[in-house]
């Protein structure tokens, strides 16, 4: 089936957080199964519908396997295909596929982390023990590590394009101020630039405020076919186009510091949707860090690369903005357990159904997702839309 078949083949159908913030004494399974039944019954489904699983963890390389067997599931589709922090993005074609070729009829797609309360392991063991299964050959000898690697990023675009780390700062107050209008998002006490600027330096130049929270969390959602999802509970949020592309693992191999292949990713994903940036009402980006959200809004389009700083400028991205940009709060303000991409499509999916209650962005029917992995190093693009988008 060609990409141009797919647009708009699948629907995304029920959608389920828990454990947002912090989950004292429970496990991520104990999470992403609750948020697992959540959108599982969203959908007007019960477990016994799924037939397809997608599914990653950072803590266990054979994760897929637990996760059924704790579910009581049979599933026809698995995907465990894990790319970091983009994975719930990017397990969106593989699975409109599936659906399509009918493998199955209803993919879950679900993930959990309790990386700030975890009663087995510290967030910097977690850290320590990825680094002994995923080293870096050209990187690890040098101890270099997750902000460092991103603050290599963002020095090079302050030194290229003149970016200020005021601009970098308008990214963590434009996300603290949408936090503010979501009582689900776990940071949200007022934040100045003054604050940002003034916070602890991490790794130049990024502060602790220009860095995600680590937070425990857990997310879901349901995929079946458009002519299924007319059928169901809620209103359809179709799958319009979707793309994943690598270029690199270590930041030290990456061809550009300041272009990401969300270049590529974004390219494929709005000609599958037939669409470009203009046409998008709210867009939802992957920030662990501030720079990320510049970087992104550069490589998929929405303003000329090294115009990001200049575009975010003046609460560009902030509630009352010219462009909505994680609305929830991102994982700078709302929720960050490690793998941040599921919560940012549970979001698009929630402002196209109209239910962002004070954070809702009117009239939206249009909606970018955009995932990150590794170290600017996997990305993956989903664009989403109502029927009206069809």
């Amino acid at each position: 089936m060609m990409n141009n078949n797919l647009r708009g083949s699948v629907a995304i159908v029920g959608v389920g957080q828990a454990g947002i913030g912090e989950a004292h004494g429970r496990t991520d399974m104990e999470i992403m199964v609750e948020a697992a039944q959540k959108a599982v019954s969203d959908a007007g489904l019960s477990m016994r519908d799924i037939d397809g699983i997608a599914t990653a963890s950072v803590g266990a390389s054979m994760w897929a396997l637990p996760t059924v067997e704790y579910l009581g599931i049979r599933p026809k589709f698995i995907d465990s295909t894990m790319l970091g922090g983009c994975s719930f993005v990017s397990h969106m074609l593989p699975a409109m596929m599936a659906l399509n070729a009918g493998l199955c009829d209803n993919v879950l797609v679900c993930y959990g982390a309790n990386a700030r309360t975890s009663p087995t392991m510290t967030f910097a063991q977690q850290e320590s023990r990825r680094a002994q299964f995923d080293p870096h050959p050209y990187e690890t000898p040098y101890q270099s590590n997750i902000v460092t690697s991103y603050a290599l990023a963002a020095a090079r675009h302050m030194h290229q394009y003149g970016t200020t780390r005021r601009d970098l700062a308008e990214v963590a107050v434009a996300a603290r101020k949408w936090a503010q209008l979501n009582p689900e998002a776990f940071m949200r006490d007022p934040l100045t630039i003054e604050e940002v600027l003034a916070a602890r330096l991490i790794a130049d130049p990024l502060s602790l405020r220009d860095c995600c929270m680590v937070s425990d969390g857990a997310g879901a959602y349901v995929l079946t076919r458009a002519d299924r999802a007319k059928h169901l509970k809620q209103k359809p949020v179709y799958v319009l186009g979707n793309a994943s592309a690598v270029w690199h693992r270590q930041i030290s191999s990456m061809p550009d510091l300041t272009v990401t292949a969300a270049q590529e990713s974004g390219e494929r994903a709005f000609a599958m949707a037939g669409m470009q940036p203009s046409d998008i009402d709210v867009v939802e980006l992957y920030d662990a860090f501030t720079i990320n959200t510049i970087l992104f809004l550069e490589d998929l389009g929405f303003c000329k690369k090294g115009e990001g700083g200049a575009f975010v400028a003046n609460g560009g991205i902030a509630p009352g903005g010219r462009l909505p940009v994680n609305t929830n709060g991102g994982g700078l303000s709302c929720v960050h357990p490690g793998m941040y991409g599921m919560f940012i499509t549970i979001e698009a999916v929630r402002q196209l159904r109209g239910e962002g209650g004070a954070r809702q962005v009117a009239g939206a029917e249009t909606a970018v997702v955009h995932g990150n992995g590794g170290l600017l190093s996997a990305q993956a693009t989903a664009i989403l839309g109502t029927e009206a988008a069809l």
